[in-house]
């Protein structure tokens, strides 16, 4: 596997591979004195969310100022495996998009994608890398976790049209190496 770094003008190949999940669990979110907890529960039927639907990344182009946005593909050979959106906001880095193609998952492209935008950001003096998922996509939760990511938010009512799924802005200090 190879991480490149690619222009922006490269979004059309990132979101080839597709933004998508299916969990039959889901988090219920406690307020403890310590921080959040959560709380996995079981659903009657899979739950499946794809957000490429929701919000057209091609779109970002003419939403966004993308003069602070970084991408970096995860390839082997010629096929793409996976990508990550990195931006910079005052002395933080969002992690603002992780895909990785679901045949692929579990086998350290995240970590690496994940990696790479981390460094990207220490470089450019950053102290704090966030990123936002949902309480609906565990996966996104554990992996976040695994990669010392805390949970710092959780937003009950930042999605009026999805009144089921709760924002969860998760982060994680980033010293100089």
């Amino acid at each position: 596997m190879e991480i490149r770094w690619e222009p922006l003008s490269e979004l059309h190949r990132h979101v080839m591979v597709p933004s998508t999940f299916e969990s039959t669990t889901v988090f219920d979110v406690e307020s403890t004195p310590r921080g959040f907890a959560l709380i996995e529960r079981r659903l009657p039927a899979p739950f499946r969310k794809n957000y490429d639907l929701l919000e057209n990344p091609l779109n970002w182009p003419a939403r966004f100022d993308l003069t602070k946005w970084t991408l970096v593909g995860a390839h082997a050979g010629n096929e793409r495996l996976g990508g990550a959106i990195g931006v910079l906001e005052a002395d933080r880095v969002v992690l603002w998009d992780l895909r990785v193609s679901p045949e692929l998952q579990r086998k350290g492209i995240g970590s690496a994608l994940f990696s790479t935008i981390e460094s990207w950001g220490r470089d450019r003096g950053c102290g704090e890398l966030t990123v936002e998922t949902q309480n609906v996509n565990v996966a996104a939760c554990r992996f976040y976790e695994r990669q010392g990511c805390v949970l710092q938010q959780a937003n009950p009512a930042a999605y009026p049209q999805l009144p089921e799924e709760i924002q969860l802005i998760f982060s994680k200090a980033l010293t100089k190496l």
